[in-house]
């Protein structure tokens, strides 16, 4: 059960009562609300919200206390668990554990503490409105979130549903479906739905003229892919022209190669020492939404590129840490996977990487020079793993005909830490 529930360790003394109710409201309010949430409302001593979600439970009972939520949010949650025991209602819009405030409560206050009485979720909604099959879309939050997140989710034929910011969200969105070849695609952007207020309207991404959208929107997004549309492919090893770089680059084959081997897990974090061009903690964000990765890089300039690529492709999380390492690598997360693509002679680097690495993480380094290749030498000597030399060609122009262009070749250490 402990697996099932893994904020039971939050439990107090009093807990197993439940005294913190979560209400999903729909934009009918009071109105849609069942008797049982109406109920847990009416009991309610404190009642916290939104000033959206607040207007819409209007009136309330003289003696019953309001909080609106405040920025940042956190500040409120002490004024709710002062009550601990005492009846308290939480408003959330639709389904309070879908991109709402559920997740953020239950890292404090126990299951067993809380009756969450949902509505249907914005998602539920439009694909109701649309006739869409839910488990057939992809389902994306821009809520407070980068635009680019939505990248990896464009391809041909896919059905998107797409929390907005606010009223320019649809129009920022077309705009980049336009600049990556996919002007076809269209966007029916719902606003205020559930609510007297509901409206639809749509438009294709090129030429996007909608104008007065509410700020209370979800775009349902079709994916059209126009020749040459800059899609990103779902296997690893990108061409490198997706990659900005000033030569510090793992070339696509030897990046496949490398992904592999570290071997990437839902929710694994990943050290990519000596980042370069960040590629290859970029291929790792983008094989799971949960993955996460730390480019740890010294030179500001590639720094900065690492940012601007990882925006291009679609993880706008990507962590870039600036600093030499190991020095940078205080203060990470403990790393399931590290990547030492530079560096791996410098002194204390793979100690220091080894150390923090988690049991049964993985530790992969490529060298390319004879200096590193030695040092990878010692290393496997040490600590046992595999070893392997990658080495491939590309056919180039040669005056009027082609040859092949020999690239250098590639020593890879790869290490499972016991």
């Amino acid at each position: 059960m402990a697996d099932l529930l893994p904020n039971a360790k939050v439990l107090s003394s009093g807990a197993g009562k439940a005294w913190l109710s979560i209400v999903g409201l729909g934009e009918d309010g009071r109105a849609g609300l069942s008797a049982r949430a109406l109920a847990a409302l009416d009991a309610a001593e404190l009642v916290v919200g939104g000033a959206r979600h607040l207007g819409l439970v209007a009136p309330l009972r003289p003696d019953q206390a309001t909080l609106a939520w405040p920025s940042p949010i956190q500040d409120a949650f002490p004024a709710i668990l002062a009550r601990r025991g005492r009846p308290v209602c939480v408003l959330a819009s639709g389904d309070p554990f879908h991109y709402g405030i559920g997740t953020t409560l239950g890292a404090h206050v126990a299951v067993a503490e809380m009756e969450v009485l949902p509505q249907p979720s914005a998602f539920s909604l439009a694909a109701a409105r649309l006739g869409w099959a839910l488990q057939d879309c992809a389902l994306v939050s821009l809520h407070g979130r980068a635009l680019e997140r939505i990248i990896p989710q464009l391809q041909p034929g896919a059905r998107i549903l797409a929390l907005s910011w606010d009223g320019s969200t649809p129009a920022r969105l077309a705009a980049l479906l336009a600049a990556r070849g996919l002007g076809g695609s269209r966007l029916a952007v719902l606003e205020a739905l559930g609510g007297p207020r509901e409206r639809r309207c749509e438009a294709a991404a090129d030429g996007f003229d909608l104008a007065d959208i509410d700020p209370l929107n979800i775009i349902a997004l079709s994916v059209k892919a126009g020749p040459g549309a800059r899609i990103v492919p779902l296997s690893p090893g990108l061409d490198d022209d997706w990659f900005a770089h000033d030569g510090q680059l793992t070339k696509a084959e030897i990046r496949a190669v490398t992904l592999a081997a570290l071997a990437p897990r839902r929710g694994e974090v990943l050290w990519d020492i000596g980042a370069g061009s960040g590629s290859i903690g970029i291929e790792w964000c983008l094989r799971h939404q949960a993955t996460r990765a730390h480019a740890v890089e010294a030179r500001p300039d590639r720094a900065a590129r690492i940012r601007a690529n990882a925006l291009a492709v679609g993880v706008p999380d990507l962590v870039v840490v600036e600093g030499e390492a190991p020095a940078a690598l205080g203060g990470l997360p403990r790393p399931d996977a590290v990547f030492i693509g530079g560096g791996i002679g410098d002194a204390g680097l793979f100690e220091a990487a080894w150390a923090a690495l988690a049991a049964g993480g993985r530790l992969v380094a490529n060298a390319v020079t004879l200096e590193g290749e030695a040092r990878l030498a010692g290393l496997f000597a040490a600590h046992g793993g595999t070893m392997r030399r990658l080495s491939i060609a590309r056919l180039d122009p040669v005056g009027g005909l082609h040859g092949w262009r020999q690239a250098m070749p590639v020593t890879q250490w790869r290490v499972v830490k016991p």
